[in-house]
């Protein structure tokens, strides 16, 4: 898909996901709305999978780390035909699939994920079996910057090098904030790049809000040959509704009606 055409994606995405949470009275705004253009590029511009190949086992998989921000994830899949997008009318809602995490039950979705730390050592152990099977598919995981602390992400980050797996790539969506406060008055993790470099990962930065640059990473991987790929991928939380963005507030924060409606205004012009 060319450049246009995945811009105007993510601003429908983004409207989409606000329709949404709204609907629900739940959700995770302003990182949905930070990380909605990485899933995006990955669905409509480089991930070999679709409803018709998701049983097989050549297709490449996508697992979200930050399984909070599910909201972005269910509005790809919707759009690209894993189920009917009327069934996000019953997000959050009692005996509904669509929970607040990424839950196989929904169609499209690879792995049960959400309890933060989960997804990398996931995503490796599922590389490895790509090696073992001589298989030729690859393996994506989204992180958030608010998991990084989580040891589980070091153990794999060091299992990940020591086998080699050029097949696996990481995306941290950066946006520098989480639920209690900036990530790095929480829990500073930076310089996340050397840290994962020293442990034999071939690193990129980029504007994790910009379409190109994120098709241009992807289709250059992998970085090095015989290492693991991760992208630090630098976004803004809650990208595009100007009241949102790098505001802590809107981690989970749901617009009442006033600031739905500006919202949706902002992105119709930002649309046009």
């Amino acid at each position: 898909m060319n450049e246009g055409l995945l811009i105007e994606k993510s601003n429908q995405y983004r409207q989409k996901i606000l329709k949404y949470i709204v609907g629900a009275n739940a959700g995770h705004t302003g990182g949905s709305l930070s990380c909605i253009d990485i899933i995006n590029v990955l669905y409509n511009d480089v991930l070999k999978v679709s409803p018709g190949t998701f049983s097989s086992s050549d297709r490449d998989r996508y697992i979200q780390s930050k399984g909070h921000c599910v909201e972005a994830l269910f509005v790809v899949l919707a759009d690209v035909g894993f189920f009917p997008e009327d069934d996000l009318n019953t997000l959050c809602q009692y005996k509904s699939h669509y929970i607040g995490h990424p839950t196989r039950k929904v169609k499209g979705v690879e792995q049960n994920t959400g309890a933060l730390g989960h997804g990398l050592p996931l995503a490796v152990g599922t590389a490895i079996a790509a090696k073992l099977d001589d298989k030729d598919y690859r393996v994506f995981t989204l992180l958030g910057d608010g998991e990084l602390p989580e040891g589980s992400n070091w153990e794999a980050a060091l299992t990940g090098a020591h086998y080699k797996l050029d097949n696996l790539c990481a995306i941290i969506d950066k946006n520098t904030l989480q639920i209690s406060g900036p990530t790095a008055d929480v829990c500073n993790t930076d310089p996340v790049d050397s840290k994962f470099e020293s442990f034999g990962w071939a690193v990129k930065h980029l504007d994790g809000n910009d379409v190109k640059a994120l098709q241009e990473a992807f289709a250059s991987l992998p970085f090095e040959i015989g290492k693991p790929n991760l992208i630090i991928a630098h976004t803004v939380k809650g990208k595009g509704v100007s009241f949102m963005e790098n505001q802590v507030s809107w981690h989970h924060g749901v617009p009442n009606k006033e600031q739905y409606a500006q919202a949706i205004e902002e992105l119709t012009a930002a649309a046009n």
